[in-house]
């Protein structure tokens, strides 16, 4: 516990930048040379990045795609009510842990493929314009995941990209939320499996990611690019580049968030059988 208290010092970040009522949105083309089929909670097999990554000292060079707004590197990930990461055991790169369904009439899928990015070698994963459980489509959210080859630099050295489009709802009906909203809503972050991690801030809290929240994914910035949060991988260490000033996150707000989505998690394992 001492443990997850300091790295929660450490590493969890409120992300900074200005909020714009109009905003370009920084998802990337391409990346979709492969999808998921319309499914709840699915997973594809491993997948080949195209490179390896240094990952808080483990090397990897494929991942599982989850539908539910992440990728893991040990194991497929079924769950659909998003944990705090500062007490998870799974590597895991979450740009937004919730509850995704793309069964839903107007729901498009979830889609993955290699390719180019800022002019590096890349790999992909874009849900753009997705629906939340149970098959619902009445508010969508858009979102990628890229990973970014930086061997240039070092062996295993790559830029983890989050880029947000329109971020309407948190939460499927199995997580306690009404029309995508409330109840136990999405996590975004990432985490080395063994108490190293990042929880953005607003994660875990109702309304604070989507837009027009206080931290609002789309409206926000660590880098300049309003939508997009850059993290930096260098040496088997991630970190976000200097730009503005990351706060910690208070360790009894963040402990309470994790308690209570924990909570709701337990409860909920029975509503989706």
């Amino acid at each position: 516990m001492m443990k997850q208290l300091k790295n929660a010092a450490l590493f969890a970040v409120v992300v900074l930048g200005s909020a714009s009522a109009a905003y370009a949105n920084p998802v990337a083309p391409g990346f979709s040379t492969n999808s998921l089929a319309a499914n709840d909670d699915g997973s594809t097999g491993l997948i080949n990045l195209g490179f390896s990554v240094n990952f808080f000292g483990d090397t990897y060079s494929q991942a599982y795609v989850n539908n539910n707004g992440n990728i893991t590197f040990t194991g497929a990930l079924a769950t659909y009510t998003p944990f705090g990461l500062p007490g998870t055991t799974l590597p895991i790169i979450a740009p937004f842990f919730a509850d995704v369904d793309t069964r839903g009439a107007g729901s498009a899928l979830t889609t993955y493929g290699t390719g180019t990015y800022q002019g590096e070698e890349a790999f992909g994963v874009t849900w753009d314009g997705v629906g939340y459980y149970g098959e619902h489509t009445d508010k969508l959210d858009t979102f990628q995941l890229i990973l970014v080859n930086r061997s240039d630099i070092a062996d295993g050295d790559f830029d983890i990209y989050f880029n947000y489009g329109p971020m309407n709802w948190e939460t499927g009906d199995a997580s306690f939320g009404v029309d995508g909203l409330g109840g136990s809503s999405a996590v975004a972050g990432y985490s080395n499996g063994n108490g190293t991690y990042v929880q953005m801030a607003g994660s875990a809290i109702n309304g604070a990611l989507i837009d027009g929240g206080v931290n609002a994914l789309s409206a926000n910035t660590n880098d300049g690019v309003t939508g997009q949060y850059l993290f930096q991988a260098r040496d088997g260490q991630v970190i976000a580049p200097p730009v503005g000033s990351p706060v910690p996150e208070p360790s009894s707000l963040l402990l309470m968030a994790t308690g209570l989505v924990g909570t709701f998690a337990r409860v909920r394992a029975m509503r989706k059988r």
